[in-house]
């Protein structure tokens, strides 16, 4: 399995059973779709809209539920978006199994969890979580919180500051960012690889992925 990041909160995962990609919003911001034809488009919700990229995608998931596709699991569990009122749930936190490694991605969710939402979400090796604030989103502290409650062996933060990236709330960088979450980058990649059967590290670690142009 494999993780790029495009900017936003749009990853692409690859493994050899499928490709997945994640909030394929890019159009919003002038940039091009990632998403293909044979790849499954997973949509967290919220405050990003602009689901027409997701049409091109062999499927869809934009709702709570269970799914199985090509031997890869996938939970959707209905969340409070971080814009939504209270008692709200328009965003979805989606858990996906590949080959054993658990990957969350929270999306642009309200920090506070119920005990329900963590027992449905469970143990996880691979924490993807938008840190940009402001309103929008999670900031650092809201992630700070999950990543303290979940304790992923690795957390890789989305949807910051970006040269180019023009978001309708203006997001805090990365540098801003850093300073508050409570773990330094262990390493810089294009792309984060984890091979079936590979340990996890055993100090939690917190891993900055370059935006792919």
């Amino acid at each position: 399995m494999d993780v790029q990041f495009y900017g936003a909160n749009c990853l692409r995962i690859n493994s050899k059973q499928a490709t997945i990609i994640v909030d394929d919003t890019l159009k919003s911001f002038g940039k091009k779709s990632i998403t293909k034809k044979d790849d499954i488009a997973l949509l967290t919700g919220g405050k990003d809209t602009d689901i027409s990229s997701a049409e091109t995608a062999r499927i869809k998931i934009d709702v709570p539920g269970e799914y199985e596709i090509s031997t890869v699991s996938f939970k959707g569990i209905p969340a409070r978006a971080h814009m939504d009122e209270a008692g709200q749930t328009n965003a979805t936190i989606f858990k996906i199994v590949i080959n054993d490694i658990r990957v969350v991605v929270t999306g642009h969710i309200h920090p506070d969890l119920s005990e329900e939402q963590f027992e449905q979400i469970g143990s996880v090796d691979v924490l993807i979580i938008p840190v940009g604030g402001n309103g929008y989103t999670l900031d650092p502290v809201g992630a700070a919180k999950l990543i303290k409650s979940l304790e992923p062996s690795v957390t890789i933060p989305t949807h910051y500051g970006i040269e180019g990236f023009d978001y309708e709330v203006p997001q805090q960088s990365l540098e801003e960012v850093l300073k508050v979450l409570p773990m330094e980058p262990a390493e810089t990649l294009d792309k984060y690889k984890l091979k079936p059967g590979s340990a996890l590290p055993e100090v939690k670690q917190l891993i900055i992925l370059e935006p792919q142009a």
